[in-house]
């Protein structure tokens, strides 16, 4: 079975909140909030991957500041090694090019949204440690 690597991003605005983001009609996961990101690709760092991936999901600039928590999960066809980093919006304007819609949401209000399998421990991870 093969294993995807993954980065997230986790952004967070001034007023606390985090980006989410809903899959669109087509795509694997259709209609599921995730973290965007993507694929890490050979040789490209974690970081790299965030910065180009959201430029090419959104159309946006971001600094990638720090390294949160990983997740590993079997979705029968495929295993995904999914890591979260904590990465700053920097400059440009949202644009919707691999999602059907974005949220800025509290963390606390994660269950009222329907999250990728791989996603629910970073929600986890961000409610235990206070974003």
């Amino acid at each position: 079975m093969s294993s995807i690597d993954v980065a997230a991003a986790v952004i967070c605005n001034d007023e606390g909140k985090i980006l989410i983001a809903k899959r669109k009609l087509g795509k694997s996961l259709e209609n599921y909030w995730e973290f965007p990101g993507g694929k890490i690709e050979k040789n490209e760092t974690e970081i790299d991957c965030l910065k180009r991936e959201m430029f090419e999901e959104f159309g946006i600039k971001v600094e990638v500041k720090n390294f949160l928590t990983s997740s590993k999960h079997d979705y029968k066809s495929f295993i995904i090694n999914l890591k979260a980093y904590c990465v700053k919006y920097v400059s440009g304007d949202f644009e919707l090019r691999e999602h059907s819609e974005i949220k800025w949401i509290k963390i606390s209000e994660h269950s009222k949204y329907i999250f990728a399998p791989a996603d629910i421990p970073i929600n986890k991870y961000l409610v235990q440690n206070g974003y």
